[in-house]
């Protein structure tokens, strides 16, 4: 059986980042770091509103992105910095749009039969509820997947973008709203985006949905789903619940923030403990893990779809790349933490101290994460012995990024520092074959 991919994502915001000339410092930094993934937001020519994802024309670059001093067109620009970070091991993906399009986009007139009308002369607006009320996105207009009097024409302009994109050098898709779109269309584009280039990969963004929904979603051949790991508390059974389902269907990456969220810096107060703590974690419990750009530095001041620009980039005295470079590390060194294995979070003494249990299916390897769950005071971990939690009877390695340990004792009790997490690891007896 194969090794898992290495799913290790750097989400490159390409409004902070600025002009495609200047992203490769970032993406230097992220390799740096072992990233071995870039995400990119859409890059193509926006509505008038100017949001990212209200894209006006797919084949058109942002303006607010291109080098114009430089004699090279934008799509030279583009393909060169994606070879550039080719160059220092990141292969990259761009999100793919097509729930909506802005409306002002020309397509609108071209085909209005690919489009869902409110009224006879009112294009229909996405919308969502958040809290019991309605949000409706006016400048965005959507496509009508499932009544579209000429669905062909409709997948072949999406099958024709997303070759557009990866011949500009992208090898993978973050799906946007992909639970918004019907699955027999995924099902097609990714089979025959497949079919001539069978190495892209395709995630689906599916975050806010039930599980069964997910779970239809991700049936349509997607190779990753997202998950709301983020979100959890370190206690409530949802997350353990929503993973149990959806994780033999397609694994899952998580993130300890994305760019629709609050910063987590600004969400702690700087809690420097809590940001390593909710990196440790994302990074450990998903098969991938995403972090956006400024996290390392605990950027503080939330990225927006059309206000964020290069001078946003704060100045601020924390630094945890080197942190960050050795939980990934961890995380390409060992393919138990490469996979949504078999997870169970296992009750204990001190409820203010997380223990997780992994088990490989792919490999032999275990692991025990023991986090400390409050980020402000120590808190104590006890275990008689810490082998009656896996079913191994290898000794256990510590693999953690902060304070190693050569050697396990039994009985095992330690006073874990602030968010500080232990992670150890062991190796079933392999099997034997005929």
């Amino acid at each position: 059986m194969g090794q898992p991919e290495k799913m290790i994502i750097y989400n490159l915001f390409p409004l902070l980042a600025g002009k495609f000339s200047d992203w490769e410092r970032h993406f230097a930094r992220a390799s740096e770091m072992g990233f071995n993934w870039a995400f990119v937001n859409p890059i193509q020519q926006p509505g008038r509103s100017g949001s990212l994802y209200s894209i006006s024309d797919y084949y058109a670059f942002n303006p607010l992105l291109i080098d114009h001093k430089r004699e090279k067109t934008a799509q030279q620009q583009v393909k060169e910095v994606i070879k550039r970070a080719e160059n220092l091991g990141l292969k990259c993906m761009v999100d793919l749009v097509i729930n909506h399009c802005s409306v002002d986009s020309g397509l609108i007139k071209a085909h209005p039969e690919w489009f869902l009308w409110a009224s006879r002369d009112h294009i229909a607006h996405p919308f969502c509820n958040e809290n019991g009320k309605k949000v409706v996105w006016k400048d965005l207009a959507r496509f009508d997947h499932k009544h579209t009097r000429d669905q062909e024409g409709l997948l072949r302009f999406f099958l024709d973008v997303a070759q557009f994109l990866i011949e500009l050098g992208f090898k993978g898709f973050r799906c946007d709203a992909a639970y918004q779109v019907p699955k027999r269309l995924w099902k097609r584009l990714i089979h025959e985006t497949k079919k001539r280039y069978p190495g892209v990969l395709f995630f689906a963004e599916t975050l806010g949905c039930q599980p069964d929904q997910t779970r239809e979603t991700a049936s349509a051949g997607f190779d990753y789903i997202f998950n709301s790991s983020k979100w959890w508390d370190f206690k409530s059974q949802w997350l353990m619940k929503q993973y149990a389902l959806t994780r033999d269907i397609a694994p899952s990456v998580g993130f300890p923030e994305s760019h629709d969220t609050v910063r987590l810096s600004e969400e702690l107060h700087g809690n420097i403990e809590g940001l390593k703590q909710r990196y440790l974690f994302s990074a450990l419990f998903s098969a991938g893990v995403m972090m956006p750009m400024g996290f390392e530095f605990g950027f503080r001041k939330k990225l927006h779809v059309v206000k964020t620009k290069p001078a946003d980039w704060e100045t601020t005295e924390l630094d945890l790349t080197s942190f960050i470079r050795k939980v990934n590390r961890i995380k390409t060194e060992h393919a138990i933490f490469q996979e949504d294995t078999p997870t169970e979070m296992i009750n204990h003494d001190n409820s203010n101290v997380l223990l997780m249990w992994k088990a490989s299916t792919k490999t032999q390897e275990e692991s025990l994460l023991i986090l400390n769950k409050d980020t402000d005071q120590k808190q104590r971990f006890y275990a008689e012995d810490l082998h009656e939690f896996v079913q191994a009877g290898a000794p256990l390695v510590d693999l953690s990024p902060e304070y190693p340990m050569a050697y396990i004792p039994t009985p095992f009790a330690y006073d874990l520092r602030p968010g500080q997490g232990i992670v150890l690891i062991t190796t079933r007896d392999a099997v034997g074959g005929d």
